[in-house]
């Protein structure tokens, strides 16, 4: 219970960055943090106590491993996600910094006073 707990706080800090901060650089640094607390939510749900592992190599039994296994489809859903994730940050960061090259300021507020 304690990890999805810690999972739903983490996702809190980075949508309260998101929606709270006027920097554009804090923002996607809340953007970053909650698609990490999404991926470790994901792996937190995957996990099963006591289960089976999936993937047995010849000669070995599922009685070996008692403490638990991962889903490999979450793992499979999170290497995804990341590499999403790492996409979207390169593209968010290309765009801060051309925000700057043009206004000359990270601050959002500012930005919307000069649109015109």
């Amino acid at each position: 219970m304690i990890p999805y707990i810690l999972c739903l706080a983490l996702l809190a800090v980075g949508i309260y960055a998101m929606i709270a901060k006027k920097n554009v650089i804090k923002i996607i640094l809340g953007l970053m943090i909650a698609e990490y607390a999404v991926n470790l939510l994901l792996v937190t749900v995957g996990y099963r106590n006591g289960g089976h592992v999936p993937i047995l190599m010849a000669g070995e039994t599922s009685e070996q491993f008692v403490r638990g296994s991962v889903d490999p489809l979450a793992q499979a859903v999170v290497l995804v996600s990341m590499i999403t994730s790492l996409s979207v940050l390169l593209v968010s960061v290309a765009l801060a910094v051309r925000i700057y090259q043009k206004y000359g300021t990270f601050d959002i507020t500012e930005i919307r006073k000069l649109k015109g």
